[in-house]
């Protein structure tokens, strides 16, 4: 056979090999769990205390997000880390080595302060969308909190998990908002690398909401958990600790997905910080009570289309924490109480799971209908969350440095440390938080 005769089957044989997939794709196709995690960080109540930094201190505070970015990094590197080696959540983990009563009252405490934040959250968007189109409050919460409910129940985590990857998109609103104002950068520059460190109470109150609010339990429960969800459904679905052999390139996915998302929610965060900044405390704007209040004050002094990002931002970041908020809670109490929790199953398979979602989220909704203060419900959101947090990093770094746990994938010593110290500012964090309550 003659080369031109074998040229048509080569040609037939090169059009059957798979296209190589380039970088770019590989890179976006790394991204998940961590990237989720680290958008669901900026929800309403996450805006609302950027919000008030900006505020009411200026540029002033800038400079924690780069304080809290690595340590941020290296909890949810730690949760993630726990997750894909063990293929069990944290509470699961956690249970095999601690008593009952403190997997139960962890789990409570989760319960709580998720279902607390989930109230927040609502409220804030629905305030937002009226803002946006009119009409009543609680019929937005309604929809907001159904539409939640359903998505997670009947759309399995194979196809639910694009649609929240895809809706982390929502944040570059408010990096579109900075380009709607002018922007002092002198200042800026001085804020974020130059801060004028004060002991006032307000100031300390508010750092350590700013610092509280980037680190929460439920962003622990909810990365690992994914983590376990991507395995189940992945090529290579044992845990990494029952491999002979390889297994350290899906830490360095874990490793570029859980840094790309930090480094996402706190740039964000440093852009709500900045934006609020530069117009509602620069025109004496300091009475920030929610994120909508924000956004309805940016109206007058930055105009409509500013409004409108930062309103629609509200929307979109609640759509995405919600889920996060409700099946972090289902998580935990599932694995608390050994009852299958995995997004992929259907409702009667998973029952226990589903129903904590949807109480979780139903409760959440109603306590929109009480008179009690958005704020106050994310002062005690904090509080509890704060109190859980400390406790439950100290477990999570016991436990992933555990040769026991982790066989031969224990933390190497930079996420050791790393993670350690992020124990030790949370814990001052909660300390601080406590004595400005009492004080």
């Amino acid at each position: 056979m003659t080369a031109q005769q074998n040229a048509p089957l080569l040609s037939d044989e090169v059009s059957k090999t798979p296209p190589t997939k380039s970088a770019a794709a590989r890179f976006f196709s790394a991204l998940g769990p961590g990237l989720v995690t680290g958008a669901a960080d900026d929800d309403p109540s996450g805006i609302a205390t950027y919000s008030q930094a900006g505020a009411q201190l200026g540029y002033g505070l800038l400079w924690t997000v780069f304080l809290t970015t690595p340590f941020m990094i290296a909890i949810q590197l730690v949760s993630g880390h726990i997750g894909r080696v063990t293929g069990k959540g944290i509470v699961a983990n956690v249970k095999e080595f601690y008593s009952r009563p403190v997997v139960l009252a962890f789990v409570a405490m989760l319960v709580i302060a998720n279902t607390i934040n989930i109230a927040a959250d609502i409220a804030a968007m629905s305030e937002s969308l009226s803002l946006v189109i009119g009409g009543l409050q609680h019929e937005h919460a309604l929809i907001f909190a159904a539409t939640s409910v359903l998505l997670q129940v009947f759309i399995p985590y194979s196809r639910y998990s694009p649609i929240l990857k895809f809706m982390t998109l929502v944040l570059f609103l408010y990096v579109g908002v900075v380009f709607t104002v002018q922007i002092p950068w002198s200042q800026v520059l001085k804020g974020t690398f130059f801060p004028a460190i004060s002991f006032d109470k307000n100031y300390l109150l508010i750092v350590v909401a700013v610092l509280g609010t980037t680190i929460s339990p439920y962003l622990f429960v909810w990365q690992a958990s994914q983590e376990v969800e991507e395995m189940q459904r992945g090529r290579q679905s044992k845990p990494l600790k029952e491999l002979s052999r390889g297994g350290r390139s899906e830490l360095k996915r874990i490793a570029t997905d859980t840094t790309v998302g930090m480094v996402l929610s706190n740039l964000v965060a440093y852009f709500i910080i900045l934006t609020t900044a530069a117009t509602l405390n620069a025109h004496g704007v300091t009475d920030v009570q929610t994120a909508a209040d924000a956004a309805n004050a940016l109206r007058p002094v930055a105009g409509d289309f500013a409004f409108l990002l930062f309103a629609f931002g509200i929307i979109g970041t609640g759509l995405l924490a919600i889920p996060v908020l409700a099946g972090s809670a289902a998580y935990g109490v599932a694995e608390a109480f050994g009852w299958k929790s995995t997004l992929e199953a259907k409702f009667p398979e998973a029952l226990g799971f589903y129903t904590i979602i949807a109480a979780a989220t139903a409760i959440g909704f109603a306590l929109t209908f009480t008179p009690i203060d958005p704020i106050r419900l994310l002062v005690w959101s904090a509080v509890i969350n704060g109190v859980i947090a400390a406790p439950i990093m100290v477990m999570m770094m016991l436990l992933v440095t555990k040769e026991l746990a982790m066989g031969r994938f224990r933390a190497r010593p930079l996420l050791t440390w790393a993670g350690w110290a992020a124990t030790f500012i949370m814990g001052v964090t909660v300390a601080a938080l406590l004595w400005s309550l009492i004080a």
